[in-house]
Order: C-alpha cells, then sequence, then structure tokens
C-alpha cells in the first residue's frame, strides 16, 4: 500500500539477492519495510549451502507499526538484526556503517521528505538532491553507507534513469563519471501491486576493479526485461524463476564470474559473455556521455534480432498482399453491415 511503501514482490526481491549474492558481510536496507530483503538474503543464503550467522543485518524503518513487524518477522525466524525505527534522512541511526551489500526499495518520488533542512549534509557527495523528490536522496544516502568494497542493488522509479529536472541530470551524471554504475535493468511493467509508476533497479559498487572478478571501470551493463514475465491475473505479472535465472547469470557473466551452463543467458560463463540485441549491452563511459547521462537500457540494447523464417521475398510479399486485400474487401463488408444497422436504429442520416 501507499505507492510501494511497505511491499516489494517477492520475484523482484529474489532478483536483486541473485544478482548481488549477500552470502558473508553487512547487509542493510535504509527503508527495510517489514523486513522482506533480509528473509529471502536468509533464503538464499541456505538455498546456496551458506550460513545466517555469517552476515549481519542492519535496517531502518519510518512507520512504528512496519517496524515492528520488521522486528518480529525476523525474530520468528531466528535472524538476529539491528532493526531501528525512525526518519532515515532526518535521523540515521546507523551514522557509522559501511555495508558490504545495500538491498532497497524506496518508497518511488517521495515530495514531503524535508530536504530543505539538509542542503548542506555530507551525503550529498554528488549534488543536492530536489527537495521535491527524494529519488536521488536516496541513492546518495546509499553510497554514503556503501563500504569500500560494497554492492547496492536496489528498486527506482523509471523517472530516475532519464530525468533532467531540478538538478537530477546533473547528479545521475556525477555518480555515472565517478564510475559507481555497474547495471541498469528495465523491468516490465505491473509488477508492483500497490504502484502502476514504472520502474527499474540500479546496481552501484565501489570497487569494480575488486580483484575476484573482472575490471569493469568504464563500462555498465544494460539489461531490457521489460518483456519477460508472465501474467499472474489480469493485472499483475511477475518474473519467473527463468527470468531470474537468465539476467542473473547475464550479470555474473559479464562480471567475469564462471556460471553454469545455460542456455538462459545466452553465452553464460566468464568470457562468454556476449552482448543479445533486444536484452542485454555492455555500453562504454563514451557511449553513456552521447546520450547524455540517460541509463535507460532501451537507448543501449537495441531492437532484437528477428529470425528469418525462411520464406522468399517474392512469396512473402505475394501472400501479404493477397491478405491485405482479403481484409479490405473484409472491412468494406463490414461497413455495409454496420450503416445498415445504424439506419434500422434510426441513425441513418
Amino acid at each position: 500500500k501507499k505507492g510501494g511503501e511497505f511491499y516489494t514482490p517477492r520475484c523482484v526481491v529474489k532478483l536483486l539477492v541473485e544478482m548481488i549474492e549477500p552470502f558473508k558481510g553487512r547487509i542493510y536496507d535504509p527503508c527495510c519495510g517489514s523486513s522482506g530483503m533480509f528473509v529471502q538474503s536468509e533464503a538464499f543464503i541456505a538455498a546456496h549451502g551458506g550460513k545466517i550467522g555469517d552476515i549481519s543485518v542492519y535496517g531502518q524503518e519510518l512507520n512504528y507499526t512496519t517496524w515492528r513487524l520488521a522486528k518480529m518477522n525476523l525474530a520468528i525466524r531466528g535472524i538476529d538484526g539491528r532493526i531501528e525505527q525512525g526518519d532515515t534522512f532526518h535521523n540515521d541511526r546507523h551514522p557509522d556503517l559501511k555495508a558490504d551489500f545495500i538491498l532497497a526499495n524506496p518508497p518511488f518520488n517521495i515530495s514531503d521528505w524535508g530536504g530543505d533542512r539538509l542542503r548542506e549534509d555530507k551525503r550529498w557527495k554528488y549534488g543536492a538532491p530536489p527537495t521535491g523528490n527524494a529519488n536521488f536522496a536516496w541513492v546518495q544516502h546509499m553510497i554514503h553507507h556503501l563500504a569500500p568494497a560494497g554492492i547496492a542493488g536496489f528498486v527506482l522509479a523509471n523517472g530516475s534513469m532519464s530525468s533532467n529536472q531540478s538538478g537530477e541530470g546533473e547528479i545521475r551524471k556525477s555518480i555515472i563519471e565517478a564510475d559507481l554504475v555497474d547495471c541498469m535493468i528495465a523491468l516490465p511493467g505491473q509488477l508492483f501491486y500497490s504502484t502502476q509508476i514504472p520502474a527499474c533497479l540500479w546496481f552501484l559498487a565501489r570497487d569494480r576493479k575488486d580483484g575476484k572478478f573482472r575490471d569493469r571501470r568504464g563500462e555498465v551493463l544494460f539489461i531490457d526485461a521489460r518483456k519477460m514475465g508472465r501474467m499472474v491475473d489480469r493485472t499483475h505479472r511477475e518474473l519467473t524463476d527463468e527470468d531470474i535465472r537468465r539476467i542473473a547469470d547475464t550479470y555474473h557473466a559479464w562480471r567475469g564470474k564462471t556460471v553454469s551452463p545455460s542456455p538462459l543467458a545466452g553465452e553464460g560463463g566468464g568470457e562468454g559473455y556476449k552482448d543479445i540485441p533486444g536484452f542485454c549491452k555492455s555500453a562504454a563511459m563514451e557511449e553513456i556521455r552521447k546520450h547524455g547521462h540517460v541509463l535507460t537500457p532501451g537507448r543501449y540494447v537495441g531492437a532484437e534480432v528477428q529470425e528469418d523464417d525462411g520464406e522468399p521475398f517474392e512469396e512473402k510479399m505475394g501472400r501479404l498482399v493477397a491478405q491485405w486485400r482479403e481484409q479490405q474487401a473484409e472491412a468494406a463488408r463490414l461497413d455495409v453491415e454496420i450503416t445498415k444497422n445504424l439506419k434500422e436504429l434510426g441513425y441513418g442520416g
């Protein structure tokens, strides 16, 4: 409810967790709701044979009732976490925390966040966020709390990828030029029960030459997942486990991590990453500059390659022209029928 304030779809949480793989270290969610990110992280660790004791959980939630739910959610699962209650912007309860992993779904486009009282805040290293929209306040708050080798994955409204209003474009440019953006994912519509605002996923990494994976400095991976997922009812879509695996495998292969050979990820595994038109593209900084530091994946991945159906051009054109003429004749017949019916109803003119 309330524009995505409390509930993140399970498939989106699962994708975030599969992407950043929080096996060991400090996990932080600055707007943790009822602790869904932490619970899903525990499920991920268990599924991959890890130990829940290898992670430390830190969170903050503004809403008192939701904060109590978060504490209970962790307690009944035996997860030890420091979940604090309060306003993350104005009363940061983890001021000295440097997290190895940040997972978050901040409320979208919040206008009444009190930014006018925080114009000189030390967290705004890349520019003061507009007082009428908290999106880039959340982004910079998370960057501030990221450890030197930390990685963050979070949900934001699509506008964050391209907006130039109130200085947002300059902030985004500064973050890109600081080489913090690792991956951008455009999500399909209708994933969220509580809002129809289109959403995307941002992944930021402080050390993109981290020793464990290939040097990714000066590159950003763009993934367009807008056509993925399946409808679970008339109004809601979800990403399938296969979708999640394909996206995560593509990201891990691009980073240089060996992944299990999978037809879902194209050429999975280390140097096996390749751009797939219409789905993924590794773009150099120069290309991003040419696009005015806009991070919308559709600008980079291009159009999906259409398979040749083997039908000779002349035959195909003959068939299509014949089909078009049939449809024209049917349209003319229907026009006559409609005119006749309208006359019978007294609207024939």
